[in-house]
């Protein structure tokens, strides 16, 4: 069996690495990683610049399973979006992690600052949504990236209305030139940063957006004259729909993108796409984007049942307008996941009845309606009058079996 220790190394300075892993890493005959990290490691030991798990595992193949120990070198912790995670189930091999200092750890100890109540965005590699998440919580620790830079980040905050909050970029973090800076997110965005870097912004009116609350102030939107989903239906359609976070989403006949905007801000690590076909809705789609700045949110222009075959299958869709093509967009949705949970929402009882008879030919799935009626209360001089908005009938449909 060939010994594997995969080694934490920490922001990168040798001297952050720590005893155990120190240990580990003087028994290893050769060692792999990324070249930044390599420097720290001596001359003498054979040093493969290898960061795939495939090149990781065809190296560790080739190996003396008798006398040589490999290495791998990992930045950071070993727990924290790690390489470390994709180290596994190599043939004849053990596999031991040494663990270490993580660059939330340690840029939160240059600020003084503890990381308890912290939250985690990464957009190194990935495209995790930050204005929502600074929106939710005081403290969010961010990675950057090649693409996503410190100022790029900055930006976005400034488009989401979040120019003002205070913001810390650390770059070069534990060596020599270690620099950290910090400013408003507008002051920020104007200068440059390295691509290896770190963001810590803080918001103190952060519950602006309660975690896991759905049905926001309609105030809250850009609405122009484009028809919007009311907040108490909107609450409870997302509520039947129940997004998870890590979900793709349709939203089909997507409007002001009300709906759109409430299910990225509901599924921060998945995928949201807004399907419609008016100009002057596409319009305010964009701009209600970059006000809630859910990076996550997608806007598809054109007809669902023409344009979802181009998408990836969604875990949940929620319908609100179809053009009287129901059913085409129904079995594009079926077509790609048949486990799909589907919530529609119709004012007119044709669209009620086409749904009606669509799920009654389709065995296996569990169909329940509701109709609100919802009525919001308006001052006349002294007195408060209950005016009443247009009935709604609510409609969701799962597979039997698939609540879970």
């Amino acid at each position: 069996m060939l010994p594997i220790h995969v080694i934490a190394m920490g922001p990168g300075n040798r001297e952050l690495l720590t005893a155990a892993a120190a240990r580990a890493l003087s028994t290893c005959t050769v060692v792999a990683g990324d070249r930044r990290l390599l420097e720290a490691v001596p001359d003498s030991v054979r040093r493969e610049p290898l960061t795939r798990p495939s090149a990781l595992r065809a190296l560790a193949a080739s190996l003396d399973h008798e006398h040589d120990v490999l290495g791998i070198v990992v930045s950071g912790d070993v727990g924290f979006y790690s390489l470390a995670k994709a180290i596994r189930d190599f043939p004849d091999c053990t596999v031991q992690r040494h663990c270490g200092i993580s660059s939330l750890v340690y840029f939160a100890a240059q600020l003084g600052m503890s990381w308890e109540d912290v939250y985690v965005v990464s957009r190194h590699g990935r495209k995790q949504a930050l204005a929502p998440a600074v929106l939710q919580h005081g403290k969010v620790f961010c990675l950057t990236g090649d693409i996503d830079r410190a100022e790029v980040l900055c930006r976005e905050l400034c488009a989401a209305g979040l120019g003002g909050l205070q913001v810390y970029v650390g770059e070069y973090l534990s060596y020599d030139r270690e620099r950290i800076r910090a400013g408003t997110a507008s002051e920020l965005a104007a200068l440059h940063f390295d691509s290896l870097a770190v963001m810590m912004i803080l918001n103190e009116a952060s519950a602006v957006i309660g975690k896991g609350v759905h049905g926001l102030d309609d105030r809250l939107f850009l609405r122009g004259d484009v028809p919007m989903t009311k907040q108490e239906v909107r609450s409870v359609a997302i509520s039947k729909l129940a997004p998870r976070v890590g979900d793709t989403i349709y939203d089909v006949g997507a409007g002001t993108g009300s709906c759109s905007v409430e299910l990225a801000l509901q599924a921060p690590l998945g995928k949201v796409y807004a399907l419609e076909v008016k100009a002057a809705a596409l319009q305010l789609l964009e701009a209600n984007k970059a006000r809630f700045g859910v990076e996550n949110m997608h806007i598809v222009s054109g007809e669902a049942s023409e344009h979802i075959a181009a998408l990836p299958p969604c875990d949940c869709a929620f319908i609100g307008g179809t053009k009287g093509r129901l059913a085409a967009i129904l079995d594009r949705i079926y077509e790609k996941n048949e486990r799909c949970r589907v919530v529609i929402t119709a004012v007119t009882l044709e669209t009620v009845s086409e749904a009606i008879a669509y799920y009654k030919d389709k065995d296996g799935y569990r169909f329940d309606i509701v109709n609100l009626f919802v009525a919001a209360g308006r001052q006349a001089v002294a007195y408060t009058m209950m005016i009443g908005q247009n009935p709604v009938y609510v409609m969701r449909a799962v597979k039997q079996g698939g609540e879970s």
